[in-house]
Parts: structure tokens; C-alpha cells; sequence
């Protein structure tokens, strides 16, 4: 038992580390020299690409871990895809599959007992099999109508037993399928964004200006000839350190913000009769609310401003961005 971990262990530890991501990187690239040696790949692309139904992955033990991640990231990326438990699926889970459906088998021996009992039933429903295993011999292998080969020289466990290297290459071998279809599809940023709503990808790619932007009464504005004075109480009652100065056609052909005020301060100008046209910005920025809201983030980072208009396509203010409006919404 280890008592003590000392810089001889720190050092021993480091070499197996890096041995066992040499032997799978090695073994990663050995599996990319032998895609072109046949038409494996493509064949199997072809029939989950062509699929009606779903993708259905399926292993036991360490390949069922796999094949849930190999079923999660087609799924994420525009296969409709799931996992189905071989053990289960003996039991009333093959419900689950269709005839429009692909089954992908995986098991590194090729001869899961498990996949042996569901197999039949698969093929009695005209589901194509892609079997992906290290021995092209084997049972699940030659009842495959699509064989991918993922053997490996060795495993990195230092005992050759434990599922290291022959996981590492079935899953690479999974997500370079996945990549090849989702390119094949035409398959989008705002495409992943709808399957991923809750992350933050997709909060970006889906959510618009018109969805934070402030408006009606909330948007801060005053006319040209307003004094100044009255526009620093509508700054102050609408909390957006600005104003959006707005012709008699509601355009707005001005803004004035805080910083504004803290130079004219510095210059000591008296506010008594100054009229906000006479101090405000001319064609201040402004976006159109179905823009994305990550285009308002990239817009205030360039010109390095807080506050953004919304005008519509008439040109006419319909409301208004607030950096903390973006930060609130998680877009930044």
C-alpha cells in the first residue's frame, strides 16, 4: 500500500501518464491511416445518413459507455440518435426500435453475449448493423452490414486488460463519424444552439435584442429642444446612465450619456439654459431587435460604450441595450 508520495513517485507517475497518451495517440493515428484502406466509412455514413428513423447505439459495459456518448453527440449534432441497454432490450427495450432505424453495435471482442441475443431480432426487422469492433472475425463482425474496425496494438493499463486504448479509438471513430454527417447535413451553429437552449452557446446563437432590449416607457428620451436639466432627470428616473434625444418622427438623432455629464462638468459649463441639442452625440450607435444579441455585445466591445439604441426598420427608436441588460441575459 502507498504511504508516502515522494518526488521518485511524482516523476514515476509522469511517465506513466505520458506513456499511456503515447500509446493511445498512437494508436488514433494507426486508426486514421486505415480509413482509406477500404470503403467502411463511407458505407456507414451513407446508411445513418440515409436513416429515416433513428440512430440506435448499443454496447455493454465499457463500449455501453461509449456508445451513450457516441448516441449523445449524433443526437446533438443533427442525427437523431439514442442509446438502447443490450441487456434491456432483451427484456422490452427493443421496443424502442424501428424498422427506419441503424443499429450501431459496438463490443471490442465482437462477441457480447448480450448484443448475440438482440442481434437476430435486428436483423429480422431489416435494421442495418454497423458493428464496430477490434476483431473483424468475429460473430457481431460478419452479421454486420458495415464492419469498422477498431483494433488497437494494446490497451494502456500496464496489465493489457482494462478498456483504455480500444475505448479512446471507438470513441474518436464515433465523433469523426458524427463530425462527417453533421457536415453532410448542412448542419449549423444555430442548429446546435436549438438542440443546446439551456447552455450557453445557445443562449447566444438564440437570443435576440428585442428579447433584453428595454422599451415603451423604460427607454429613456427627450426631444432636441429639451433643456438640460430635463434630461438629466430622465436619465436619473430610467437608471441607464443615458438618453436617446428623438426628432418629432421618433428618430432619434442624438444621445447623451453619464460620461457626457462629467465633461461638461470638467469644463465647467453652466447648465442653466443649455439645451440638449446643443451638447449631445449625432447619429449615436444603434442595432435593429432582431439582430443577436451577441451582435450588441460586439458593437459596444469595439466602440467601447455601455448603451445602445434600438431602432426599427423605420428608423424609429424602439427601444434600448444596456450592457448589464446583456450580462443578466448570460449572452457575455
Amino acid at each position: 500500500m502507498l504511504t508516502s508520495f515522494d518526488e521518485a513517485s511524482a516523476r514515476r507517475a509522469l511517465a506513466l501518464a505520458g506513456e499511456a497518451l503515447e500509446i493511445e495517440a498512437d494508436a488514433i493515428r494507426k486508426l486514421h491511416a486505415r480509413l482509406g484502406r477500404d470503403d467502411s466509412v463511407p458505407r456507414a455514413v451513407a446508411l445513418m445518413l440515409a436513416c429515416r428513423g433513428r440512430v440506435v447505439v448499443s454496447g455493454m459495459g465499457k463500449s455501453g459507455h461509449i456508445a451513450r456518448k457516441i448516441a449523445a453527440t449524433l443526437a446533438s449534432t443533427g442525427t437523431p440518435a439514442l442509446f438502447l441497454h443490450p441487456a434491456e432490450a432483451a427484456h422490452g427495450d427493443l421496443g424502442m426500435v424501428t424498422a427506419q432505424d441503424v443499429l450501431v453495435a459496438i463490443s471490442y471482442s465482437g462477441e457480447s453475449s448480450e448484443l448475440a441475443v438482440v442481434l437476430p431480432a435486428v436483423k429480422r426487422m431489416g435494421v442495418p448493423v454497423i458493428a464496430m469492433t477490434g476483431k473483424p472475425a468475429s460473430r457481431l463482425a460478419q452479421v454486420a452490414d458495415v464492419h469498422l474496425d477498431v483494433s488497437v496494438d494494446k490497451e494502456a493499463c500496464p496489465l493489457n486488460l482494462a478498456p483504455t486504448t480500444s475505448t479512446t479509438v471507438t470513441l474518436a471513430l464515433g465523433d469523426a463519424l458524427a463530425v462527417a454527417l453533421l457536415e453532410l447535413r448542412g448542419f449549423k451553429p444555430d442548429d446546435f444552439a436549438r438542440s443546446h437552449p439551456g447552455g450557453a452557446l445557445g443562449r447566444r446563437l438564440l437570443t435576440h435584442v428585442r428579447d433584453v432590449m428595454r422599451s415603451g416607457a423604460a427607454v429613456p428620451q427627450v426631444a432636441p429642444d429639451a433643456l438640460l436639466t430635463d434630461a438629466l432627470l430622465e436619465i436619473s428616473h430610467k437608471g441607464m446612465g443615458m438618453t436617446a434625444i428623438v426628432d418629432a418622427d421618433g428618430r432619434p438623432v442624438g444621445v447623451f450619456t453619464d460620461g457626457d455629464l462629467r465633461r461638461l462638468i470638467e469644463k465647467g459649463q453652466h447648465f442653466g439654459q443649455l439645451r440638449i441639442r446643443d451638447v449631445m452625440h449625432l447619429e449615436p450607435r444603434r442595432i435593429h431587435p432582431d439582430r443577436l444579441a451577441v451582435d450588441a455585445v460586439a458593437v459596444m466591445e469595439e466602440f467601447r460604450i455601455n448603451q445602445m439604441l434600438v431602432t426599427g426598420d423605420d428608423g424609429k427608436l424602439v427601444g434600448a441595450l444596456h450592457i448589464h441588460d446583456l450580462t443578466r441575459a448570460k449572452v457575455i
